[in-house]
């Protein structure tokens, strides 16, 4: 089964010379990197728990406790729905804006409020948790908000991009050709 929110567009891949927006239809929202490693492998682990709570809730089925058995099917499904956000969060961009999903919300920046999309050196967060190293940020630069309020919409340090530099610029690159074309800054 297809996990269209797992893959960039394979056009990203093919057009890292030309920076041109390889897509026909703009309008569609993609992610225009792959999930890192970091972030598949936590929502496999995540996967794994939730089958094993799946397995009890068939254990406790047939056991005889229906209550029980729901309760452990819902917790379930609520496990696998995190396992997909967690692989749905990042940064998303069409013809629009530029959306930045998180595990808890999504906000969404038109193209016209975009001033700018720059690549900048700055204490980043290591992987999320609160121990900042010095890397690299993309960051986003509103006409409705100070640049210091937003966090960083990608850095080198986070779970999609850890010792992965080349994909780093190669993301940074797509995104900042998206806002060339589209922000009106």
């Amino acid at each position: 089964m297809p996990l269209p929110f797992l893959t960039a567009d394979r056009a990203f891949d093919e057009a890292t010379d030309d920076l041109a927006l390889p897509f026909d239809d703009r309008d569609h929202w993609r992610r225009p990197y792959r999930p890192g490693p970091w972030r598949v492998a936590l929502a496999a682990l995540i996967l794994l728990l939730a089958s094993y709570v799946l397995v009890a809730a068939v254990v406790t089925a047939v056991a005889g406790s229906r209550s029980a058995a729901v309760a452990f099917l819902v917790g379930a499904l609520a496990v696998i729905l995190c396992a997909l956000r967690l692989l749905r969060m990042g940064v998303w961009v069409s013809a629009q804006g530029l959306r930045r999903v998180s595990f808890f919300y999504s906000s969404t920046a038109p193209w016209e409020q975009v001033v700018a999309v720059r690549t900048v050196q700055q204490p980043v967060r290591w992987l999320g948790l609160p121990r900042t190293v010095q890397g690299q940020a993309l960051i986003l630069v509103r006409k409705d908000r100070a640049a210091d309020g937003l966090p960083p919409l990608l850095t080198t340090h986070n779970s999609d991009f850890l010792a992965r530099m080349e994909a780093f610029d190669r993301a940074a690159d797509s995104i900042e050709v998206w806002a060339d074309e589209y922000g009106h800054g």
